[in-house]
């Protein structure tokens, strides 16, 4: 007879939004941007894009799926993450490969 994990026991959303570091880029990072347009200076596009996807990953408001359990139907939702592999903790690093 197989045993049903409850679902809820294991997964737990790792709130970035809870973070020093969220906090420290949702306030400055709008205002850094506008700093550098005001010296006709941009940053790299996929720079632009990390911050943004950052301050979007693991929010349930911008994606999210959920999971039910078939054994106890209990259901739960699962931010979804923004893929990123600079600073997110929504993914860890890949490590690096090994010396050939």
């Amino acid at each position: 007879m197989a045993s049903h994990r409850s679902p809820h026991a294991g997964y737990q959303r790792h709130q970035p939004e809870q973070t020093a570091l969220y906090a420290i880029v949702e306030q400055r990072f709008p205002k850094f941007c506008a700093d550098l347009a005001g010296r006709e200076a941009t940053l790299p596009s996929f720079v632009t894009h990390e911050f943004h996807d950052y301050l979007r990953c693991g929010l349930l408001e911008h994606g999210f799926i959920r999971v039910k359990c078939n054994g106890c139907r209990h259901e739960h939702l699962v931010a979804c993450s923004c893929k990123c592999r600079g600073f997110c903790r929504g993914r860890p690093a890949r490590p690096a490969a090994p010396d050939a």
